[in-house]
């Protein structure tokens, strides 16, 4: 174990021998980090992945650059089928850990095979849309999607989870009992699976208080059904053999001779009317195919309405603002920022500038934040620069479009930049839009206060006040 100020090794005592730093509170946080990772690896040798998860989570809160852990909880995400989780935080472990570590060969062995890969991005987008179908109540097209993904994707947990839920919505048990099985061989302590094969268990009657005990001995047979005895006696003192026969032989003929005597009348009766009744029948039947037909020609409709918006929204779901587009854009870029020296620093900022800044704020998890803050000052200084260059030759031109554009992405890889904050005020006013202008003028008066730019902002606002 290392100081976390000067890197010096640590001995026994509660400080830094080097430094003198104060580490007692430090080697505390660091054993009990370690002592969740322990637990966490104990839990995934006996496929407790979901106990696994929680506790190499809280590992790395307390240690967030415990590689060994994210490596681990990366494959307990790629056991449990959610790739996307798994590439995440192999990528954040080669961040912190860039030689010698196994998350390369991780995310090396996912892209050599892109087309497992495309398999289950796949996955995801059949599962979210059937969510939507089950929000809508579509529960056959939800069923028809997660069966599709099942076959892509077998340890997809949540997604056979929730096709065994439909299964109990609609009480087929059976069904349900055999998507719920392997949900508990992938991971036995999942507390959602073990309460649907609970209650799946108790309706097909494989509770042990609802089994019936059966017994017997030479007289009788016992049966026990919960706390009531069924005796049935096995004795009898029926004919058996050639007696038993010539009986039922007899039977039947006496019945046959009476039946033929007395119903004669009634079948007369019964030919008469049996065509009426067929007519009636075949009425009845047309009747209820037209309304089968009408309904089903209704569902059609309500079905195309709802694939449609289902499209729509799937559609913006993918688009650069959405969870996927976002993680796709990081990891993209840092794929190409890998590459080392041959890297392109133009090529990783086109990826991050696709990142929708309001996502990263509102919606993005913290290792998301992480990874990108570290990518973007890992290149925002030399790609600011470029872009405020960028922009001023569309200025000379007066092509203050593209002027607007590249001095946006010079402020936002290089926000201490204030040249760059006043040129895209001055593009903003040059091309009309005088409430964005002011707008950006405001933000270099309060930004860069007592600078040259400030000064000349406050004569531009008010030039555009009046």
């Amino acid at each position: 174990m290392n100081c976390y100020k000067c890197g010096c090794a640590l001995s026994e005592k509660d400080f830094c021998t080097a430094c003198g730093a104060d580490v007692g509170t430090y080697k505390k946080l660091i054993y009990l980090s370690n002592q969740y990772y322990n637990e966490g690896l104990e839990r995934a040798q006996v496929r407790d992945l979901t106990g696994s998860k929680e506790k190499l989570r809280q590992c790395l809160k307390l240690n967030k650059v415990n590689t060994q852990a994210r490596n681990l909880l990366g494959l307990v995400y790629f056991e449990l089928g959610e790739l996307v989780e798994a590439l995440t935080e192999w990528v954040i472990s080669t961040t912190y850990q860039p030689e010698k570590n196994i998350a390369s060969d991780y995310i090396e062995m996912v892209q050599s095979n892109p087309a497992a890969l495309d398999g289950i991005n796949s996955t995801i987008h059949k599962y979210n849309l059937a969510l939507n179908y089950c929000k809508q109540g579509s529960v056959d097209m939800a069923k028809i999607q997660l069966r599709k993904i099942v076959n892509l994707n077998p340890k997809l947990l949540k997604a056979r989870q929730l096709l065994a839920l439909l299964y109990i919505r609609e009480e087929d048990w059976e069904k349900a009992k055999r998507e719920l099985e392997p949900c508990r061989k992938i991971d036995i302590g999942n507390v959602l699976t073990n309460h649907y094969l609970r209650e799946v268990n108790e309706m097909l009657g494989l509770d042990e208080s609802r089994n019936f005990k059966k017994k017997e001995n030479n007289n009788a047979v016992y049966m026990q059904s919960g706390n009531d005895v069924i005796i049935q006696p096995k004795t009898s003192n029926e004919p058996k053999g050639l007696g038993l026969l010539l009986n039922i032989a007899v039977g039947l003929l006496i019945g046959l001779a009476i039946g033929w005597f007395l119903l004669g009348p009634i079948r007369v009766r019964m030919s008469d009317s049996g065509l009426e009744q067929e007519l009636n029948q075949a009425r009845e039947e047309l009747a209820t195919k037209s309304a089968e037909k009408e309904e089903l020609t209704q569902n059609y409709n309500s079905l195309s309405k709802q694939l449609e918006e289902t499209s729509e929204r799937l559609e913006s779901y993918e688009s650069s603002e959405g969870e996927n587009g976002a993680l796709k854009n990081l990891m993209l870029a840092q794929i190409e920022y890998d590459k080392g020296e041959s890297r392109d620093t133009m090529v990783i900022a086109g990826y991050l500038s696709n990142i929708d800044e309001t996502y990263v704020e509102q919606k993005a998890t913290e290792e998301f934040k992480q990874m990108y803050e570290l990518m973007m000052s890992s290149v925002g200084g030399t790609v600011g620069g470029q872009y405020y260059e960028a922009g001023n030759e569309a200025f000379r031109i007066m092509d203050y479009s593209s002027a607007i554009e590249n001095y946006k992405k010079a402020v936002l890889f290089d926000s201490e930049n204030s040249d760059a904050l006043f040129a895209l005020a001055d593009a903003y006013r040059q091309n009309g839009d005088k409430a964005k202008a002011k707008e950006t003028y405001t933000l270099v008066t309060e930004r860069f206060p007592e600078t040259e730019n400030a000064s000349r902002a406050l004569g531009f606002i008010a030039e555009l006040g009046e």
